[in-house]
């Protein structure tokens, strides 16, 4: 098929991988490859500090490790805090690939960012991504005063699979009756296991990211053959959840190409009718995450979610 994608974003996306995942080292290697070699640069305008720590792990696994950002001078003896939970399809990606983006956050929000290292599927399936991811946050909570961190103003973030785990947490601090949260910032994420929506069913062939990619990823990350079933838990694929209610504010983006497109906007119009207050951006002519750092519209993007963390990270946890 043929599509009308951003002027500026379309002479690259002959570069852009097919999505296709035949062989999941060669795809965590190319995207290590690509941080090392072929993704620009973050230079923050500020000095800043960075400390790689484990973490306490749920009961009976393994510490979870993490890097902990703030800027090196304060305006404030507290900051807000944010969990942040890299996207890669719940199968590749990690703190370094995503060390540009925590760096952003802190530097231009103003606030203590924790990068999460989650364990990946295939080697470790539901729910060991989330229970890391859970546990970070109540590290997280439990060490605020030692990090500087206002205890109300703590936040998740997360892009891709990062965002269906951001959502999924904000769904079990709910249910567990566990660290308060203030904001969630989902961005194209990855929320529902069934591929059953207009987006998904049509662009199996858009580079980057495509049904034949997310079949994967959900394959990965549940186990063969359950994909799509009843056994999938609401905190596997958020989507499933049946009552939103109670949950933080969220700011929630959408690309027009992106198969995620549909169950992004449905999870959003879900939230706002759960009476959670909800923002939702859908960017057109762009494909999965907006793939083009220097064009217009991914710098849009990279705005928008300073803004939207900005806001939302100044609200205190009712």
């Amino acid at each position: 098929m043929t599509y009308a994608y951003d002027p500026e974003i379309a002479p690259w996306l002959a570069m852009v991988p097919n999505g296709r995942v035949t062989d999941v080292r060669m795809m965590r290697s190319l995207g290590e490859e690509a941080v090392s070699t072929g993704l620009p640069p973050y230079e923050p305008g500020i000095a800043m500090e960075k400390r790689d720590l484990t973490v306490p792990g749920a009961e009976g696994a393994p510490d979870v490790p993490v890097r902990v950002y703030e800027p090196a001078s304060r305006d404030s003896d507290v900051l807000p805090g944010l969990l942040y939970f890299h996207g890669g399809g719940f199968f590749m990606g990690g703190i370094a690939e995503f060390d540009a983006t925590a760096t952003r956050i802190s530097a231009e929000v103003g606030a203590v960012v924790v990068s999460v290292g989650y364990r990946l599927a295939p080697e470790n399936p539901f729910p060991a991504a989330l229970e890391d991811c859970y546990a970070a946050l109540v590290w997280t909570a439990k060490a605020a005063s030692e990090l500087g961190i206002d205890p109300d103003r703590i936040g998740v973030a997360g892009e891709s699979a990062g965002g269906g785990l951001a959502a999924a947490v904000t769904l079990l601090a709910r249910d567990r009756g566990g660290p308060g949260l203030c904001f969630q910032y989902l961005a194209s994420a990855e929320l529902d296991d069934r591929l059953e929506t207009p987006s998904m069913r049509d662009y199996d062939d858009v580079p980057l990211w495509n049904r034949p990619a997310a079949q994967a990823s959900w394959d990965f990350y549940l186990g063969e053959g359950r994909r799509g079933t009843s056994e999938v838990s609401p905190y596997a694929a958020p989507a499933r959840a049946e009552d939103l209610s109670g949950l933080p504010p969220a700011f929630v983006t959408a690309c027009q190409y992106d198969p995620l497109r549909d169950e992004d906007i449905a999870y959003a119009q879900r939230l706002a009718h759960s009476d959670v207050p909800t923002e939702l951006v859908l960017y057109p002519g762009v494909i999965h995450g907006g793939v083009v750092p220097e064009s217009a519209v991914s710098k849009r993007v990279t705005s928008d979610m300073i803004s939207a963390l900005s806001r939302g990270l100044k609200a205190r946890v009712a």
